[in-house]
């Protein structure tokens, strides 16, 4: 089982969708429980691909491409997950902000999010900053997760925040911001509750501020 695990996790790194979709099912099939699966062997993987793209040591098709066998797995494992977990962490609404068309970070954090027990509800891309808004109205979610892969469009978050307060549910909800250009500090500028480097911390940290 422990070599099927590590094989999943390389098979994230190559992109190998196939051999991971085919693994994942075997152990599944073999009993294992699929919170395992996850943890240390898709969890695994992605922690590495994550790593290795914020050092440059892989680039955004081969990313996209760890992201499409994540996917294909998860396809497998969400039913087995949605049996295990009688009741959800809570919901998330993810979005990229206004003038941005990135997604591969809030698509990765949104998989792993979804298989840590959260609702997830992916906005997509180059949302404005009302209809974000609108979605936390509508869905009432626990976390609202912004994304930012351009530095022009980092102050989009702050406006989501100002926009939330304004709309009188800023204490109804948790920020949490991620992308290649942002920091802690910029987090603490604009007032969000969260900063996340990677999709794996950022289902830790989604965790942890469901139980503040």
């Amino acid at each position: 089982m422990t070599e099927k695990l590590g094989k999943i996790a390389d098979g994230l790194l190559s992109g190998n969708v196939e051999e991971v979709s085919n693994l994942t099912q075997e152990l599944l099939d073999d009993g294992t429980d699929p919170e395992e699966i996850l943890q240390k062997g898709l969890f695994a993987g992605m922690d590495v691909v994550s790593q290795k793209f914020k050092d440059c040591e892989m680039f955004i098709p081969e990313v996209l491409r760890s992201a499409k066998a994540m996917q294909g797995a998860m396809e497998k494992l969400r039913p087995k997950l949605s049996e295990a977990s009688s009741s959800k962490a809570g919901t998330v609404v993810t979005a990229t902000v206004q003038g941005d068309l990135h997604d591969i970070g809030k698509n990765l954090a949104g998989m792993m999010m979804e298989g840590s027990g959260f609702n997830v509800i992916d906005m997509g891309i180059d949302r404005k900053t009302e209809d974000i808004v609108n979605a936390v109205k509508e869905n009432k979610p626990q976390i609202l997760g912004l994304s930012a892969l351009l530095t022009t469009t980092m102050p989009k978050m702050g406006e989501v925040i100002n926009a939330l307060k304004e709309a009188g549910i800023r204490d109804q909800v948790k920020v949490m911001i991620g992308g290649a250009p942002v920091t802690d500090d910029f987090a603490e500028e604009i007032g969000a509750d969260a900063y996340a480097p990677n999709a794996s911390i950022g289902t830790e940290k989604a965790l942890e501020l469901i139980k503040a």
